[in-house]
């Protein structure tokens, strides 16, 4: 039997529509906050995610060449495909640009719980300035989605990267070499963080005090702790951030996200039902268009991972309850089948979700089945009811039924 490619899924009928569901509050809030959704390609030319995030980039995507010689990957996320696509088509559109998307992303890495090789990210970027009420818009959306889809323990954490780029400046580190050590702190790998330093000849002391810095984290106090720039700027986000209802957040002096153009603030958010791989939605300010051909654009921007949310909410105990259809139309006999397509193409017609039995089972079966497609009602034609141009329709949550005529059918529904 051939199996799905490993670290891929199927979703069986149930968990599509779960996913849908979930799928849609996402939009609905992305819209209720001004957002407009947008679609990239699935594959790009690799160049795209090399310029975007170095050679090695190649060592965790699907990259191949097409019947054209062409260089192509499947996109391993969605941001450097926005910003291909806002320098190609929307440079010159009225800003600030708030988009969101939903799709499928592919990496090249080890499955594990809540992390595949074909996963989905729902993200937003808004594209205009580089300020506090950008930023604060953004991280109110992450907040307002993630508490829209139920989710009960969450925490937000809020950084910025320019406190560690200022700190391993002024250390010594190079600066072309500060995104290989920002991305062994933002993982918290110290060991090999302090190896790096070593090849640098920075001294144990001065790394420790780097560590500590990246173990930060408070409320406000903390940001006594860094430049007046960064803390000043954090301190109006905050305050924005409160005026938008959104209080339970974190100063985390250790979020700096690992990746060059990242600008300023960063934020990620963690829920501990995960355990060790807690993150659920990570972003920040950015200015990464002008790699791409276009002029310099600064945006906020976020990922929430689709999976693991949804896993996290499994993980709480939350149970979805499908809606299965208004009506399931039940013949009772051969001679009602064409009668009993009518009353279901009637139905439909109306706008009503109607199925009916098509496999010719008895009638006791043809109930079963009723109930496993989660029906509210039976709708059971029999010649004699017919006869009387009515039908019986059994609720099928009380056991209740009762003769409906067929003029007055499609009201009970509605």
């Amino acid at each position: 039997m051939i199996q799905c490619p490993r670290g891929t899924r199927d979703f069986l009928p149930d968990e599509m529509e779960r996913r849908r569901y979930y799928e849609s509050i996402l939009r609905r809030t992305a819209k209720i906050f001004g957002f407009r959704e947008i679609a990239t390609p699935i594959f790009e030319e690799t160049e795209l995610f090399i310029m975007r995030s170095g050679p090695n980039i190649l060592n965790e995507i699907y990259a191949f060449k097409d019947k054209g010689d062409r260089d192509i990957a499947l996109r391993p996320e969605l941001t450097a495909p926005v910003m291909r696509m806002f320098v190609n088509g929307m440079s010159n559109e009225p800003r600030p640009l708030k988009l969101f998307y939903f799709g499928q992303c592919f990496r090249y890495e080890r499955p594990q719980s809540g992390r595949y090789r074909e996963f989905f990210q729902f993200g937003a970027e808004l594209i205009g300035n580089a300020n506090a009420e950008a930023d604060a818009e953004a991280i109110a959306l992450a907040a307002s989605m993630i508490g829209a889809l139920g989710l009960n323990e969450y925490k937000i954490r809020i950084g910025h990267v320019g406190v560690l780029r200022a700190l391993l400046a002024d250390a010594g580190v190079p600066s072309e070499r500060s995104a290989e050590v920002l991305q062994k702190l933002d993982k918290k790998l110290y060991d090999e963080a302090r190896v790096l330093f070593g090849s640098m000849n920075i001294a144990d002391g001065v790394a420790d005090g780097i560590f500590k810095i990246t173990e930060t984290v408070g409320g406000k106090e903390v940001l006594d702790l860094i430049s007046e720039d960064a803390g000043s700027y954090l301190r109006e986000l905050v305050d924005m951030l409160a005026a938008m209802n959104v209080n339970d957040v974190e100063i985390d002096l250790g979020v700096v996200r690992g990746l060059d153009y990242y600008t300023g603030m960063v934020f990620e958010a963690e829920a501990p039902s995960l355990g060790a791989e807690k993150q659920i939605c990570g972003g920040g300010s950015y200015s990464l268009s002008e790699l791409f051909g276009g002029e310099k654009v600064f945006s906020t921007g976020f990922a929430i991972g689709f999976d693991r949310i949804l896993l996290a909410m499994e993980k709480e105990g939350q149970k979805f309850i499908g809606e299965g259809v208004d009506a399931y139309v039940v013949p009772v006999s051969d001679d009602v089948r064409t009668d009993a397509a009518k009353i279901v193409s009637m139905l439909r017609g109306a706008g009503i979700s109607a199925d009916i039995d098509i496999m010719r089972r008895k009638m006791a079966k043809a109930m079963k089945q009723a109930s496993a497609v989660g029906a509210r009602y039976a709708v059971i034609v029999g010649r004699n009811e017919l006869n009387e141009n009515s039908v019986t329709v059994r609720d099928m949550g009380t056991g209740d039924q009762k003769m409906v005529r067929l003029s007055e059918l499609s009201a009970i529904f509605k």
